[in-house]
């Protein structure tokens, strides 16, 4: 990242710290507080996790789904593979409901979620121009070569 601009270099890897991932899905839920009121949330899994928690204790909400979608092995994108899709008891297609995930890359993740709830309210803490379109909140949009290293994605130290 460019400390004078604040803007992230094309081609760049970008390592978000645990700060950064709380303060930005902190400004994520204060643009989504007047956006509701929310019936419940659905954290994308496995990114989507830790902004859903955040999220739903800052809007105060206890009605928690999570929909498991695997895309990416490491670096390595592969197919769209459904793990769990959200509980039958979320209905009107997820009218009322916000969807969290940490990042809209090539949109085929958000793609997948969209077809399951698509009145869902989506939001994630970035987007990239690809995914950018399926994304109705986020925080910063980031360019389509920038890779975004998530904490949770490292391996801790020894």
């Amino acid at each position: 990242m460019d400390r004078a601009t604040g803007l992230l270099a094309a081609g760049s890897v970008h390592a978000v710290t645990w700060h950064e991932t709380h303060r930005d899905a902190a400004d994520l839920a204060a643009r989504l507080a007047t956006a509701g009121p929310w019936r419940g949330l659905v954290a994308i899994s496995r990114g989507g996790l830790v902004p859903a928690a955040i999220i739903s204790r800052l809007l105060d909400l206890r009605l928690i789904d999570t929909i498991c979608i695997a895309s990416y092995d490491g670096r390595r994108k592969g197919p769209v593979q459904v793990v769990k899709t959200a509980a039958t008891g979320i209905l009107d297609g997820g009218a009322g409901w916000l969807m969290v995930d940490d990042l809209a890359d090539s949109g085929a993740t958000a793609e997948t979620a969209r077809r399951m709830l698509p009145k869902a309210h989506f939001a994630t803490l970035y987007a990239k121009p690809a995914g950018r379109r399926l994304v109705d909140t986020f925080v910063q949009e980031v360019p389509q070569d920038v890779w975004i290293d998530f904490p949770w994605d490292r391996d801790p130290a020894p």
